[in-house]
């Protein structure tokens, strides 16, 4: 499947129209419901196969953000070989008490997977969680980046570069 044909795809499942409050505290009347395309295994393949080139060379552990990202880590995990964690908004208060699941990350290249992301806060949360445990993080892959502006100011700030598969205006 072509790059192209496979935004047609996404966009033809997941694209909505609406009112929608963003995580960012953004209205907007168009989603990107990522969970449409996440579910469907045909999409979800080719996005890790066209994605995969895109992970920085290096890289020694994916890491998909709840819950969007896990989904997009996997398949990329499956696709690459490289092994990946889940990472939890919030460290969870019972068991092993991570918000990183997997595999131990301290000193290890990570390249953090988000499906789709508009001002990158929830990335920028995530990535101090995991610098805070030791990971080298330094690269952030997504699916979409429906922002108004790119790169993305949050996350340069913190030493990030985005790459996303696609940006708004490719559909």
């Amino acid at each position: 499947m072509t790059r192209q044909e496979l935004a047609k795809k996404i966009y033809d499942i997941a694209h909505l129209t609406g009112q929608f409050k963003l995580r960012s505290g953004q209205t907007s009347t168009e989603y990107f419901d990522k969970y449409r395309f996440e579910a469907q295994p045909e999409l979800l393949r080719e996005i890790a196969k066209h994605m995969a080139p895109m992970i920085p060379a290096g890289t020694e552990v994916l890491a998909g953000l709840e819950m969007g990202g896990i989904p997009v880590a996997t398949a990329l995990s499956l696709e690459t070989g490289i092994p990946c964690v889940f990472v939890r908004k919030k460290a969870k208060d019972y068991g092993t008490c991570k918000f990183a699941e997997g595999l131990e990350i301290a000193g290890k290249k990570v390249c953090i997977i988000e499906d789709v992301v508009t001002t990158g806060g929830q990335v920028v949360l995530s990535t101090a969680d995991l610098r805070s445990i030791g990971a080298k993080v330094d690269h952030v892959l997504c699916v979409i980046h429906r922002g108004p502006e790119f790169p993305e100011p949050k996350l340069t700030e913190v030493q990030l570069t985005l790459s996303p598969l696609f940006k708004k205006s490719d559909f």
